[in-house]
């Protein structure tokens, strides 16, 4: 009998050590989703916020006229294209940069990350007018070595997102290139000198020995690059000054942000904050129920 008692009070050890951060991840994270929620199901605009009217219950009809707008379907749309190449960008990037910080001396190799850990450290306002100024038509620095003249890269839809995506990527890969670099540390350097002398590539070695290896830091890093990538919001904001022309540069964030404080439909905002954290939610258990299927066929 005391053994069982000592047993069960073994298992409730391990939450009251985590009782203290359940808490406070519960006050900063639940309690802000369930307001969010909530206030995505009724009439909330000025007039409630002033206390001139009571609010009223209006179920899903947020939702559905969020869907019924075209514009929220195409910012919806190139929000997914534009994570998507943020995301494949810079794993690109820090993977390729990984390898190479394996391949350089001592020196080269410092010098590379304390490059890079100075991006990662750089806010997101001060890097978006740094990037601004780099590729301003008429004092940027970009334009006259490229011989672009005046070129203006915000005025253009795409290339207003390739210069966010480029600042995006940059402020992005140091993470990525940290941690794979770690991983790629603790593999046996006697698995890759098997590869090479078998005669597999740079490219071959990576796709076949390393990857693999490496899947649990690609899942953390894909999932964290899938989160900061979809919900953009400082790059895209003051690069294009808020959404670019005519809203021809609005993401999701920029677009919930437009809606509940430019135009105080708060509903409205927090009904596209909700279907971000959908969209996040179901990438994210998706991407785990393909690595968890991919394991066990292994």
């Amino acid at each position: 009998m005391a053994t069982t008692t000592g047993r069960r009070t073994g298992a409730w050890t391990p939450w009251l050590y985590l009782a203290p951060a359940l808490l406070l991840l519960g006050g900063l994270l639940v309690y802000p989703v369930y307001q969010l929620g909530l206030i995505s199901f009724l009439e909330y605009t000025q007039a409630q916020v002033s206390g001139g009217e009571p609010t009223t219950f209006q179920g899903l009809g947020n939702y559905a006229t969020l869907f019924a707008d075209e514009q929220f379907r195409q910012v919806l749309l190139a929000t997914v294209l534009f994570a998507a190449a943020c995301v494949v960008s810079t794993l690109a990037v820090g993977c390729a940069l990984a390898v190479l910080l394996t391949r350089v001396r001592a020196l080269p190799r410092l010098a590379l990350m304390l490059a890079a850990l100075g991006a990662w450290a750089t806010p997101a306002v001060t890097g978006s007018t740094v990037w601004m100024f780099l590729f301003d038509p008429d004092f940027g620095p970009v334009n006259r070595v490229f011989g672009l003249g005046d070129f203006s890269w915000t005025y253009g839809r795409y290339s207003a997102f390739a210069l966010v995506l480029l600042e995006v990527v940059w402020c992005s890969f140091p993470f990525v290139m940290v941690t794979v670099y770690a991983g790629i540390r603790a593999v046996p350097p006697e698995v890759v000198e098997a590869a090479a002398l078998d005669g597999a590539s740079q490219w071959r070695i990576w796709r076949s020995v390393l990857a693999p290896m490496l899947r649990p830091i690609l899942l953390v890093v894909t999932v964290q690059s899938v989160i900061w990538d979809f919900k953009v919001f400082t790059q895209i904001y003051v690069m294009t000054n808020g959404g670019g022309i005519a809203g021809q540069n609005l993401v999701l964030n920029v677009y919930a942000y437009q809606k509940a404080f430019a135009s105080s439909q708060y509903s409205l905002g927090s009904a596209i904050g909700v279907v971000m954290l959908l969209i996040l939610l179901a990438v994210t258990l998706g991407y785990l129920r393909i690595l968890r299927r991919r394991g066990e066929e292994l």
